[in-house]
């Protein structure tokens, strides 16, 4: 389990990373003064649960707290803080909990009892699919860098269908709005199935797409993905799902209907 606190008071992280380090003795705890070293941190090593301090400067933790929720939509956010005030304001950002400072075991063991969105045991699958919140995708933990935006968004699209068949026709409809099917279009699809391919094959993942003479689809079995664990009652998936689904793509609204009716 990896565990963060961010404060930017010397004397309060010391006090939070003991009390996070005696509850949860089994975690790996990496504490911050500075806001934005905590979330390059997160970025580039992701993060179970994060304790934040409300009150720091520059950065507040509500603020820090949707930037993690962004990188990592089931990340799990305590705040940790001497102002009972911004109750309210927490849990509007889907805190897990909310304790006073100064931080003690039982409070933080309290906490790591009641987390939103539960600890997965770590998967043998080497790619993952985020798809609540933003669309993610993650080779061994590491965020996929991808040379180009379309080829991302055709990635996710090959996830939003489960493993169906995608024609090259319905693809390109999607990627370009329904534009006119013109060469250009068919040679810029081509070149962002070749890209996706390269990006792939770099992270030593090119098995997870399944292409034919005329579809291309996602290996279902080949990976993991939050949606389709919620799909399958998996619980962490169900309590991560907050209504918010690869909400870079307006295409994508079309499956949250599902998502509500399987609740």
């Amino acid at each position: 389990m990896h565990i963060i606190a961010v404060d930017d008071e010397r004397l309060a992280l010391e006090v939070l990373q003991d009390a996070i380090e005696k509850a949860v003795p089994e975690a790996r705890v990496r504490g911050f003064r500075d806001p934005a070293e905590a979330e390059a941190y997160v970025r580039s090593n992701g993060c179970d649960v994060a304790f934040l301090d409300i009150k720091m400067r520059g950065v507040t933790g509500l603020e820090l707290a949707k930037r993690f929720k962004d990188i990592r939509g089931e990340m799990n956010i305590v705040f940790v803080t001497g102002y009972s005030e911004y109750l309210l304001d927490a849990f509007r950002l889907y805190a897990s909990d909310y304790i006073l400072k100064p931080a003690t075991p039982e409070a933080v063991a309290r906490a790591m009892e009641h987390l939103r969105c539960p600890i997965r045991p770590k998967q043998e699958k080497h790619i993952r699919f985020q798809c609540f919140g933003n669309f993610e995708v993650f080779a061994d933990g590491h965020p996929l860098v991808f040379r180009r935006i379309k080829t991302k968004e055709l990635l996710a699209y090959l996830v939003d269908r489960m493993g169906a068949g995608v024609t090259m026709g319905e693809l390109a409809s999607v990627l370009w709005e329904d534009g006119p099917d013109t060469l250009s279009r068919q040679s810029n699809l081509r070149n962002l199935i070749s890209d996706l391919k390269k990006t792939l094959s770099e992270a030593d993942a090119e098995h997870v797409i399944l292409k034919s003479r005329n579809t291309i689809a996602i290996d279902r079995d080949a990976v993991d993905c939050d949606y389709y664990d919620f799909l399958r009652h998996i619980p962490y998936a169900v309590n991560c799902y907050q209504g918010e689904y690869m909400v870079q793509y307006s295409w994508a609204e079309l499956t949250i209907a599902t998502l509500s009716e399987t609740i």
